[in-house]
């Protein structure tokens, strides 16, 4: 099985926490859904015909096309790739843009699952971090795509953001345990370069949460999630039980993906190549039959740190087992080796030969992982 990343690189403006590729334009829309077909006949033998079960539209701001846009691209999706009986298709949307009928052409058009960027419930966050819709918006939004005959809504939340109590965050979960939704991406706030948070922070705009406060913050998601019968199966994201992201899982499960569309990232197990992040260049590029892309063909090193990475972030951790059938003995040996401190701290546990963080390792994550990378 394989998935297909689409890059919608579309946004009404950008928010302060974004540095994803986007444009803050309604323009170019039907040059580029032209141009992204026809990468689809440039690109449709680079899965090699493997099976497609996950279709993910992923931005910028997806919900910017309207339904005959969309429908036109999973049309030649299926044109072009062999794609499974049971497939997922997700669309990510930005709540503003959920009306009842555009809800229901989503439906028609074949998509079947929605991740809402919802972030808060609360206005004055969402005005800081340049959201354009409001809380009340955001609840009507999933309300109109439960009424709409979505089944699989998967809404996102940022926490650690700054000023954000620990009352006010735990509250925002309760909101959404509320709506009855099957699937939550929680993200710790990241300031990024050349974002608008990155200026306030170096200016000292903003005042960030403490890392108490923040794996405090965390840990409450946890606990909160857990008591409504969420399962937390990878470092941000929560699902009801049969209801795990089909797409993100493969990235985690080292599964090839085809991405199309600028900046778009592809693997094919041995390689991974990008699109270039730039909007006119993709479509001078794709309408003159000469894709702009940069390829890597990964070391044995960079494959390791790669199994490494997507493992720990799961629940479902590292399988000794699976480390000695893809690698050398010496990289057994070193993942056994820096292993052992973070066990003694009780950061990572050992369950018959399978390795995973524990909740306070969970929260400094990226720190225990870097630890492990072999340059």
């Amino acid at each position: 099985m394989a998935g297909i990343y689409l890059h919608i690189p579309f946004c009404k403006s950008k928010c302060a926490y974004c540095d994803f590729f986007s444009v803050a334009s309604t323009e170019k829309r039907e040059q580029f859904v032209e141009a992204l077909c026809r990468e689809m006949q440039i690109q449709k033998n680079y899965l090699q015909h493997e099976k497609v079960q996950t279709i993910y539209f992923g931005g910028g701001t997806p919900s910017m096309l309207n339904e005959n846009q969309l429908e036109k691209i999973l049309n030649n999706i299926h044109q072009h790739f062999n794609i499974a009986e049971h497939h997922e298709i997700t669309l990510e949307a930005n709540p503003d843009d959920l009306s009842g009928a555009y809800l229901k052409g989503l439906i028609n058009a074949g998509v079947n699952r929605l991740s809402i960027g919802i972030q808060s419930f609360y206005d004055d966050d969402l005005l800081l971090m340049r959201r354009k819709h409001s809380a009340k918006q955001a609840v009507k939004a999933v309300e109109k795509a439960q009424e709409a005959g979505f089944r699989n809504i998967s809404i996102d939340l940022i926490y650690g953001l700054p000023d954000l109590t620990l009352e006010r965050w735990e509250q925002n979960i309760k909101n959404a345990m509320e709506l009855k939704i099957q699937h939550i991406s929680a993200y710790h706030l990241t300031i990024e370069p050349k974002t608008l948070f990155y200026k306030y922070y170096q200016n000292n705009k903003i005042k960030l949460p403490k890392e108490n406060e923040s794996l405090e913050q965390f840990k409450r998601l946890r606990d909160i999630t857990a008591k409504n019968g969420f399962l937390h199966y990878e470092i941000s994201n929560f699902a009801k039980d049969g209801f795990i992201s089909l797409h993100n899982t493969n990235y985690w499960m080292d599964i090839k993906y085809l991405g199309l569309g600028p900046s778009a990232h592809s693997y094919n197990l041995t390689a991974r190549q990008w699109n270039i992040s730039n909007l006119r260049a993709y479509l001078d590029g794709i309408f003159q039959g000469k894709m702009a892309i940069e390829i890597e063909k990964l070391t044995t090193n960079e494959k390791y740190n790669e199994f490494v990475i997507t493992s720990l972030r799961t629940m479902w951790g590292l399988k000794i087992e699976m480390l000695k059938n893809k690698f050398e003995e010496k990289y057994v040996n070193e993942f056994l080796k820096t292993s052992k401190k973070y066990l003694e701290k009780n950061l990572m546990q050992q369950q018959m030969g399978n390795f995973s963080l524990t909740e306070e390792g969970i929260f400094i994550s990226d720190y225990i992982i870097q630890d492990f990378l072999i340059t």
